[in-house]
């Protein structure tokens, strides 16, 4: 959904194109969503208007529930750039070993928002060229 307001305008044309068929359905398959978005946006058209359908957007919020401690993240990304040759599967075994429980795709999800995914990017992280043999 974009913030510029386009898209809380396309969320009022699916109630009013609803309302104007006097058919759910119809107007959801016309308009592209589902019924259960349009009952969603009908019920905050309905408490808050127009401003209340374009605050949907979660872009730029990132899940902070879904996410691994601070501490636990660091650590992560210190054994990556400590290991960079490790994957993910073995950083999360290790850290285990350690006391500090992660999974692989848990380590792998630190390594994307850090920007190590790759052994090369790792490395570079390190100081050290992708072509040197590893220490």
């Amino acid at each position: 959904m974009s913030t510029d307001g386009t898209g809380a305008r396309r969320r009022v044309q699916l109630l009013e194109l609803a309302a104007q068929l006097g058919n759910v359905s119809e107007a959801c398959k016309v308009m592209g969503f589902s019924r259960d978005s349009f009952y969603r946006y009908k019920e905050l058209f309905e408490r808050g208007g127009e401003e209340a359908l374009a605050d949907l957007s979660r872009q730029g919020r990132p899940l902070v529930k879904n996410r691994v401690p601070a501490e636990v993240e660091a650590t992560v990304v210190d054994m990556a750039i400590r290991q960079p040759a490790w994957g993910q599967a073995r950083v999360s075994q290790e850290l285990k070993s350690q006391g500090v429980v992660i999974s692989p795709f848990g380590v792998r999800n630190v390594w994307l928002r850090n920007g190590l995914e790759t052994k090369e990017k790792r490395l570079k992280k390190r100081g050290v060229s992708p072509t040197e043999p590893t220490p």
